[in-house]
């Protein structure tokens, strides 16, 4: 099937649904049985995190771009570690480099255990070797000694589908993981953009109220349903929902989405801004950052908290913490210590559903 979508012909790829709702939707959005353009090779569901999935049109041409520069920028074509679904981009991708590399992916289950993984890469064969795993997974593997080396003897080992806390980072580096962390969507064919400097053919601008755009090959035709306002609208490029800045450097940093902004006593406090800080402390595990309405304030800076093993935490120390190197504005005002975060999609932490559950 991958090779058909290089060769130009095209394929919805369905997404599994339990929810008839949502598989009906689901339809809606990738127009399953709708006459597709030429150049199209795939439409790929968005995740659906702010609302109805979109179906992202994805070129023949733009897959395979991505495919070499991804090659080209990690040392050239090896063998991939399959281990997020395919029906979404980051997996899909991996098809494609594979086909891209004349190589056969090897897959583990998404919610691989340990001995899974270790004997998935010890079946791959000789050569460069890369994966392509969520924060979460990474995660799962480095609290395993066994999966923590597997993925050490890896040449890359790709990061994507949302932020990565600093505590994973700092884990991996000392594990001896080359990790890269990417970032891009189903609408840029996937991670376009790899420790903050785009892939050969890609270019990125920061808009004056620090909306990150990109522009390149990579770049969808478009979505198969309507969306107002249009983020294709200047032709070659995709205008996210995200806010970023280029440093001095020239890299890009991901702050975090616009619609996780926090506005609170007429100030605007970015959630991952707030997480990194928290993920500092040694008491949280995990956290998330939101927003609830607030009388007073307009919202509330709140944090979802899971605390490491045999330790606690009280809202006070937290407020503390966050205040040592932010801005007293940025320190929550609220906490919740919770068994695990709700997640969606192939790991992102699902902010609305703590927004639901704390909201009132």
């Amino acid at each position: 099937m991958i090779v058909d979508v290089l060769e130009g012909r095209a394929s919805v790829l369905p997404v599994p649904a339990d929810d008839p709702a949502q598989a009906g939707a689901l339809a809606t959005t990738l127009r399953a049985g709708d006459e597709i353009a030429d150049d199209v090779g795939a439409v790929l569901s968005t995740s659906g995190t702010t609302g109805i999935p979109k179906g992202a049109q994805l070129t023949a041409a733009g897959l395979a771009a991505s495919a070499e520069a991804t090659h080209d920028r990690l040392g050239g074509p090896g063998q991939w570690l399959l281990a997020l679904p395919a029906y979404h981009v980051a997996g899909f991708q991996v098809l494609v480099r594979s086909v891209v590399a004349g190589t056969s992916p090897v897959a583990v289950a998404a919610s691989f255990d340990p001995a899974d993984l270790v004997s998935a890469i010890d079946g791959m064969g000789g050569g460069r070797r890369y994966a392509s795993l969520v924060a979460a997974q990474l995660d799962k593997a480095l609290k395993d000694d066994r999966a923590a080396a597997a993925l050490a003897d890896m040449d890359a080992v790709l990061i994507g589908g949302g932020p990565m806390p600093a505590g994973v980072a700092e884990k991996a580096s000392a594990a001896g993981i080359s990790v890269v962390r990417t970032y891009g969507m189903s609408e840029t064919a996937g991670g376009c953009v790899y420790d903050g400097v785009p892939l050969r053919g890609v270019e990125v601008a920061v808009d004056g109220d620090g909306r990150i755009s990109l522009g390149g090959p990579t770049v969808a035709a478009g979505y198969r349903n309507p969306v107002t306002p249009d983020p294709f609208r200047n032709p070659g490029w995709f205008r996210t929902d995200d806010i970023g800045v280029i440093d001095d450097s020239g890299a890009l940093k991901v702050v975090g989405r616009a619609d996780d902004a926090i506005s609170t006593g007429g100030l605007t406090v970015m959630p991952g801004v707030v997480e990194a800080a928290l993920a500092t402390h040694p008491a949280v595990d995990e956290c998330a950052v939101f927003g609830v309405p607030d009388e007073r304030l307009g919202q509330r800076v709140v944090a979802a908290v899971v605390v490491t093993p045999a330790a606690s935490v009280t809202l006070a120390e937290l407020r503390t913490h966050v205040a040592a190197t932010l801005p007293p504005t940025a320190a929550p005002r609220e906490l919740h210590v919770v068994d695990e975060l709700p997640r969606r999609g192939i790991g992102k932490v699902d902010r609305r559903a703590l927004m639901r559950r704390f909201g009132a």
